[in-house]
Parts: C-alpha cells; structure tokens; sequence
C-alpha cells in the first residue's frame, strides 16, 4: 500500500499507485504518514509515504529527511518526541478552508507551512550494520492540534515498529473513517483499538481546556482517551527561565528574532512551541521553527547577516548555530532540566557565550515585571505545585496582560466604523476609516491598559513598537477584513429592503444592467449576510429584471 520513494539524494520521485480521492477525508486531518530510515550511503532517506499516491517535492523530501532525526551531538537513545515546522506551496483542502471561517485563529489550518509531529527510536542492534536501529515516523498536517498529534504519533509509531507496514496501512483506513473537519465540535477518533476524544473550538465557544471537553461514557470496551486538542504545558517549557517571563512576552510579542539553543529536539522544540502561545489569544503571525537543521533549505535565508535579522524564531541543538546566529539579538540557552534558575545576560553578542545557560540580550523592557505572579511560581516550584497548575496561573496571567494590551486596539478599530447614516443601498458601501496611530494614543489616557493591569511602563512605546510587526499587521488585516464584511452587510441589507423598481424610474437602461449585474454577482459571492436577506435580494433582483425591455432580458439570460 506503501507510496514508496526511492532515494537518490535531493532527487526523490514518488510512485503513484494510489488513487487519492480515495483518501478525501484523511487529507482533511493530515497530509501524509512518513517513515524515515537511515541508509549506510545515503545517510537520512524516506523509506516509505502513506497513503498512495501522496505527493511531496523533492525539496519537501530532503528537508523531512533532516528533521527527522536528532543532531548525532544529541546522542537520543531510546525513543524521542518533538514536532517541526517546514515551508509548503500545497493548497488547504475545501474543507480546511471551510473550517478556517469558523476556527479559532490559533487553531486554523495552516496555509504556509506543514506541521510535522516526530516519533525517533534509537536503540541498540547487533544484527544491523551500524549496530543500531534508527527511524522515525512524521505525522505531517496543516493542523496546529499539538497536543493531539503527540498522542496519535505515540500510539501508531511504536505499533509500526513491532508490525511494520501493515500498521500504518491500517491507520490511513481509520483516519480515513474519522468524521468531517468542523470547528465547534466534539470528535471521536478511533485509531488502532483506541478511541481519540476531543473537542473543536470555533469563535463562539472560544479556547476550551481539557477540563471542558464532554465526557461521554464510553459504548464500547476500546480504551478512550481524552485529548485537548492544542494543550501546550507551557510551564514545564519555561520553568527554568520563569523569572524573565514578562521579557519574553514582549519579545514574542514584538517578534523578536529568538533562538533557542537545547540539548535535543524535544527540549527545543517545546521551549518554542511554549514561546508562541505566550501572546495567546492573539496569534504569532511571524516565522518560528520549533526544531531547525543546517541542512535545512532556508538556512542561508536564516543565517545570512548582510540584511536585518529575520523576525523568526528557531529551535536548534547543533553547537554550529553558537558561531552561525553570533549576530542574533536574543538567545535562550537551556540547561539540563535540573537547573532552576536561568540568568538574565545583558550582552548584545553571542560571542561572548558562555556554556552557561542564560537568555543572552540587550533588550530593554517597554514595561515592569510583575513580581507577584513570579514570586507565586516560585513558590510553586518550592512546593512541588502540579505543573498543570502552574501552567494555569502563567496562562491566566498572560492572557490578562494581552487582554490589557490588545483591549484598547480592539476598541479603537471598532470605532472606525463609518457611521450607519453613511451608507447607502445605492452606492458601494463605505471603507473603513483609516487607522490612525497618533488618534490611538490620545485614546489611551481614558481607556488604556492601566484600567485593566496594574503593570506600570511605557505602554506607548510598547505598542509604537508592536505595530511594526506581523504580529500587528496579521490581526489589523483580519479585524480590518472584518469591518468590512459589517459594512458590506449593512449595505445588503439596505440594498434588500429598499424599493428597486422606484430607483429604477428616472434610471438610464445602463445603469439598472450595471445594478442587475452587481446584484448577481452579490448573490454568487456568498455574502456575510442571513439567507432571509439573500431572499430578498433575489426578489429586488427579479424586481430589476421585469423593467428591462425583453431584448436585454434575452441578453442577460444568456450571460446567466
């Protein structure tokens, strides 16, 4: 059943033995199933892809190849964990894309990029030419649900390993069976003997933690488990440097260029995966690579120091990158998991590096530290606190301070509203107003942050700084479109209730063609309004249509 690729360096070719219509639903969820292998002369190779017929670039191929196994310095032994972010030219399917409409911004498919979620097994063999066994599974989707990939790839990767092929040719079948991708949903994945529960958030309900999700009683004996769909322990990540938490918030926020030295790939990738989630509800709109190779093909463009430090932030292991990323202006180096503490390093090159772990920066702070929740967190880890927990109080914590941040922008972009006695059924609806920076800080005196958080700083200089970057631009854009479908509304539903054949009167033959055509492709479009008002559009449009002379009805028949 196996797409089997046959390796020959970068130029890998796929045999299509499979019909992919077949596998609709299993590319809603996930793209394809990887298995890499290490090969004696080809080092990293891709042994197998599933389902049939699954198509991936050479360049695709070789960058999987790398991210699938650890660095050699990492010495993983035993079976490792992480996930990884690559750069893909394929289209979301029409049901992803329907989904996006209604999925919360964090958990939307993504159009960029490929998730891939890893499963490497080392361990001794005598019996095989190196005296060990190495491969890797890569779950690889366009669905940020990291908390459920983890525990998919954690039950089919060690089956595959003991069963071999057949394992995975029975995953697709099942995956391939699971119910249709839609936001505001409980779902229920069998996989292998084992039921997945989840539940899918949409914009009406919001994030739901793993407390939330309906516990069904299960109908039969398989063993259920249940699974948040995205819920990341951002605390177990960030424990060691949880001192500096409100400096790494506005790094992230202001999307800093960040890398993020470890030991392995699973430390990395999760201290990244960790760094994102610190600005939730607002989506990391910049770049960031959980888990980055030298061989990966955007290197150069990474590491390349005549230009401006890309707003990215990458996750390596290779000792390289301590000379490579030297002109980077923030690095995080972790130390064993034992440590407790990280300093703070105020240097601005990585140079001076040490082998002690630290966030190496020059950066100076827009706002105070909140020493009250640093100090409950230390107790915490004092008293051996659940990390569940102390992931809840850093959450609730942060999700306050970006509410404090983001509040007075959602409420000024509401005020660029153009006025309701502005719009007119008989001319296009109105744009937005322009968002004005200046406007927005003499805002703030009466409704800023301070209202909302007790954090003291210089707020102003914060968001002169915040709208610089993709972050800004990614939710202006959104909340911009957003207006826009509430203008565009506004006007349909003036258009709808207003008397057409009236207009039509002193109207020239032209201009109600020009009406019936815009009318139409109104209605072709999908508009953002409710079916009663599509109804009734359609009878001011047949209202258009009956005064035209017969001959132009003739003409726009045929153009229908």
């Amino acid at each position: 059943m196996a797409s089997v690729t046959h390796s020959n360096g970068h130029n890998e070719v796929p045999t299509n033995d499979g019909d992919l219509s077949k596998w609709e639903k299993f590319s809603d969820w996930l793209h394809c199933i990887c298995v890499v292998t290490f090969d004696l002369e080809l080092g990293q190779a891709m042994e197998s892809v599933y389902p049939p017929g699954i198509q991936l670039t050479d360049q695709e191929k070789c960058n999987i190849c790398y991210l699938a196994f650890p660095d050699s310095n990492s010495g993983c032994m035993g079976d490792t964990q992480f996930h990884v972010r690559l750069r893909s030219r394929t289209p979301l399917t029409t049901r992803q894309k329907e989904y996006n409409e209604d999925s919360v911004a964090t958990l939307r498919a993504d159009s960029t990029h490929y998730w891939g979620f890893v499963y490497f097994r080392q361990v001794k063999e005598p019996s095989l030419p190196r005296g060990y066994f190495q491969k890797s599974i890569i779950l690889l989707t366009r669905l940020p649900f990291i908390n459920l990939f983890y525990k998919i790839v954690q039950l089919i990767a060690p089956k595959h390993f003991e069963d071999g092929e057949s394992s995975l040719e029975a995953t697709c079948h099942d995956i391939n069976r699971w119910p249709a991708l839609a936001a505001g949903q409980n779902v229920v994945l069998p996989l292998l003997g084992t039921v997945f529960k989840s539940y899918i958030p949409n914009q009406a309900t919001g994030k739901v933690v793993r407390s939330d999700i309906a516990k069904q009683e299960p109908t039969d004996k398989m063993p259920h488990v249940l699974a948040s769909i995205q819920d990341v322990n951002v605390f177990d990540a960030l424990s060691s440097v949880i001192s500096h938490l409100h400096l790494l918030w506005e790094l992230v926020l202001t999307a800093e260029p960040i890398v993020v030295m470890a030991s392995s790939p699973t430390e990395c990738s999760a201290m990244v995966q960790a760094l994102t989630n610190l600005i939730q509800p607002l989506p990391y709109a910049a770049e960031y690579r959980p888990y980055f190779t030298i061989h990966d093909s955007e290197f150069k463009e990474f590491t390349r120091k005549q230009y401006d430090t890309p707003c990215v932030i990458l996750g390596v292991t290779n000792p390289f990158f301590t000379k490579t990323l030297q002109h980077w202006p923030h690095t995080i180096k972790l130390g064993d998991s034992t440590s407790m503490k990280t300093k703070l390093r105020k240097v601005g090159n990585i140079k001076l590096l040490d082998t002690s772990p630290g966030i190496y920066t020059l950066y100076k702070p827009f706002l105070e530290k909140d020493k009250s929740i640093i100090k409950k967190l230390h107790n915490g880890i004092r008293t051996e606190r659940p990390s569940e927990a102390q992931t809840a109080m850093v959450k609730r914590h942060l999700l306050e301070l970006t509410q404090s941040f983001m509040i007075p922008l959602e409420r000024y972009m509401a005020s660029l509203m153009p006025l309701q006695k502005n719009i007119s059924a008989f001319r296009a609806p109105p744009n937005p107003n322009p968002f004005n920076p200046e406007e927005f800080f003499a805002t703030l005196q009466e409704t800023g942050p301070q209202l909302t958080s007790g954090i003291k700083g210089d707020w102003v200089g914060l968001y002169r700084s915040f709208f610089k970057t993709l972050n800004f631009n990614a939710w202006f854009l959104e909340r911009h479109r957003d207006l826009s479908k509430k203008l565009q509304a506004l006007h349909l539903e003036l258009l709808a209730g207003s008397d057409l054949k009236g207009w039509s009167i002193d109207k020239k033959e032209v201009e109600i063609v020009d009406m019936v055509l815009k009318l139409r492709q109104v209605l072709e479009s999908n508009p953002p309004v409710k079916d009663n008002t599509k109804i009734l559009l359609r009878r001011r449009l047949e209202d258009l249509t009956c005064v035209l002379p017969d001959d132009m009805k003739a003409i726009l028949l045929l153009k229908s």
